[in-house]
């Protein structure tokens, strides 16, 4: 099995609260995409291949690449120099808040058709929008024609493509105009309860969005709810299934960030495994709640490991 990665990496910058014990500076590492493309290559079978399609600053490409080494799955062929810095994304912890702000700098250019194109013969695709600016619409739309005939599913996290960038780099929620062309011919989707809510210029509620989004030749929307679960909404034949997915018991439950890029991997490689999605939401959903239970990119390696010891991949 050959699964294709595509998405911007990011440099995860973790500020602590104000008056943590935490040692200062803040915490840094890679992050965004990273955290998909782990979670895939301790996932898959040996003789899988993972192959992002990424690019990384200069500075961070060897870095990078001993990184990487840690997973020999990965294919990094369709990794790129970039000029300038990585992508970083800075995470302010509120106070006695689990709320964070999130600021984005030096966000990559969108990775160009032409670095995609090699990598489209392949098993499954995943998108993943990590900084929202991660491929453009016409992009998105030759890699569907591309794959149409061969029928290859796209899993697609609308992550950070409901976010804006004001004047000091923090993060807004904004609607998209055009959020149906984005919604097309897409296998999956991929949205927290948040961005369902923010999507629509007219302010959409959830029932709503998805009976407009679910026509749009999109087979699963899978909205997930952080420590309340997911639910996977499947349409077959023109008929709703609508399931819900409790959260899963995460003792202690110490880092959220990156666990909706791990349950984006996690959702692909089962569905690839089975074709069913509520098999594959169910699993993501175990997935999601491991990683909550470590910090940053710690836990990684062996997520595959855990999952098949919970009884959970089998």
């Amino acid at each position: 099995m050959t699964i294709t990665l595509i998405g911007h990496l990011s440099i995860d910058e973790i500020h602590p609260a104000e008056g943590s014990e935490q040692i200062s500076p803040p915490r840094e590492d890679f992050g965004g995409i990273f955290f998909s493309l782990a979670t895939l290559a301790s996932l898959v079978e040996p003789g899988d291949r993972v192959r992002p399609v990424f690019g990384v600053g200069e500075k961070d490409y060897d870095a990078l690449k001993e990184r990487m080494k840690q997973f020999p799955a990965i294919d990094s062929s369709g990794v790129f120099n970039v000029k300038g810095d990585t992508n970083r994304v800075m995470h302010f912890a509120e106070n006695g808040s689990k709320a964070r702000i999130e600021c984005s700098k030096h966000i990559s250019e969108p990775i160009p058709f032409n670095k995609i194109k090699p990598f489209l013969d392949t098993d499954g695709l995943l998108i993943n929008m990590v900084s929202g600016f991660d491929i453009t619409l016409d992009t998105l739309d030759a890699i569907r024609m591309a794959v149409r005939e061969s029928r290859t599913p796209i899993h697609f996290d609308f992550h950070s493509l409901t976010l804006g960038v004001d004047q000091d780099s923090r993060r807004f929620r904004r609607p998209l105009t055009d959020w149906r062309r984005w919604c097309f011919m897409l296998n999956s989707i991929q949205m927290t309860q948040d961005e369902v809510l923010g999507l629509t210029a007219e302010h959409y509620d959830e029932a709503t969005l998805i009976n407009q989004l679910m026509p749009l030749m999109v087979n699963a929307l899978l909205i997930t709810r952080g420590e309340r679960g997911a639910t996977a909404i499947v349409q077959s034949n023109k008929k709703l299934t609508r399931t819900e997915f409790e959260g899963t018991p995460s003792t202690p439950a110490v880092d959220p960030i990156g666990c909706g890029d791990v349950f984006g991997a996690a959702f692909l490689f089962r569905y690839l495994q089975r074709k069913d999605f509520r098999d594959a939401t169910a699993f993501a959903n175990q997935a999601a709640g491991l990683k909550s239970t470590f910090s940053g990119l710690a836990g990684m390696p062996g997520i595959g490991e855990r999952l098949k010891t919970t009884g959970a991949a089998h």
